[in-house]
């Protein structure tokens, strides 16, 4: 019988395949990692507008039944993840896993956080902001696509501080769950499938996505939407970025190297039990022999 080889990575090489990326982007230079982040966020941008084109025009079909919209624009949106991820790009969303999954490790330091979540953020909206621009020129942010980006803007800075910070946090780990599934992955279906899924599963939900906030809230700014910068900033983009970055670096980075890697080999987690720590008293000299060694204080 031929041995059978599977395509699929297993979740601890998925893992440590984040990792390897964490300290690769850790390595490049800042106008790099810039680079990558900035086409990112215009990559952000189309997936976006595509979702705002097709769902926009389901608004007669809404009014009748909300959830066809949501599930048009939530089935069309990962055509822009798929885009980066295959191609390299950096999220801020994926780099709040990848980087601190390097640095609980031990193979990068704590300070390359700092540097690379400052740089995929400014890149994401640097390109996500030229994007909705583009499109705006190109008067494609008009009709009723301009009416469901000025009702999606606005929508998503009502919320308070907490629920959109919560938001943040339910969005991410979806979204550093589709890296994880794409890592494991090793053909170019079995990536679009594992990036589908996840991406899809938080916009119907409604959690947030800071990059793709980058790109929709401007837009429906400059299609008139009643929201002023502030208003974007802290009823938005302050909250929804930390929580996509607590997500990313506890709930997947974190828990996953407590999982497979080197936070759950520290000491305070591998505490013997009280009957491994506490062999029993041999009953005779022959018994004292036969006791390995390392067994005792084990």
């Amino acid at each position: 019988m031929p041995e059978l080889m599977s395509i699929v990575k297993t979740p601890k090489e998925a893992f440590m395949g984040m990792v390897d990326k964490g300290v690769s982007m850790g390595g490049d230079s800042s106008i790099k990692i810039f680079h990558q982040s900035f086409y990112a966020g215009c990559y952000i941008g189309f997936g976006g507008m595509l979702s705002m084109v097709v769902a926009g025009g389901l608004d007669s079909a809404a009014q009748d039944n909300p959830t066809i919209q949501t599930f048009v624009f939530a089935a069309l949106f990962p055509v822009n993840l798929l885009l980066i991820l295959l191609t390299g790009g950096v999220l801020i969303t994926g780099t709040a896993a990848t980087v601190p999954a390097a640095v609980f490790e031990g193979k990068l330091h704590r300070m390359q956080i700092l540097r690379t979540f400052a740089l995929a953020w400014v890149g994401n909206l640097l390109g996500a902001l030229l994007f909705a621009g583009f499109v705006t020129a190109c008067n494609l942010n008009v009709g009723l696509t301009a009416q469901l980006a000025r009702k999606v803007a606005e929508k998503k800075i009502k919320e308070n501080f907490g629920v959109t910070f919560l938001k943040g946090i339910g969005c991410n780990w979806l979204v550093c769950m589709a890296v994880f599934l794409q890592g494991q992955a090793q053909d170019m279906v079995g990536k679009m499938v594992g990036i589908w899924f996840p991406i899809s599963c938080f916009v119907a939900i409604g959690f947030e996505h800071i990059p793709a906030n980058m790109f929709m809230i401007p837009m429906g700014m400059m299609a008139g939407a009643d929201v002023s910068v502030l208003d974007c900033l802290w009823g938005n983009f302050i909250p929804v970025t930390l929580g996509n970055i607590f997500a990313g670096s506890v709930f997947v980075g974190g828990g996953y190297s407590f999982a497979f890697g080197r936070l759950g080999s520290l000491p305070v987690f591998n505490m013997p039990t009280k009957e491994q720590g506490s062999p029993k008293e041999p009953q005779s000299a022959s018994d004292a022999r036969e006791v390995p060694p390392e067994a005792v204080g084990a």
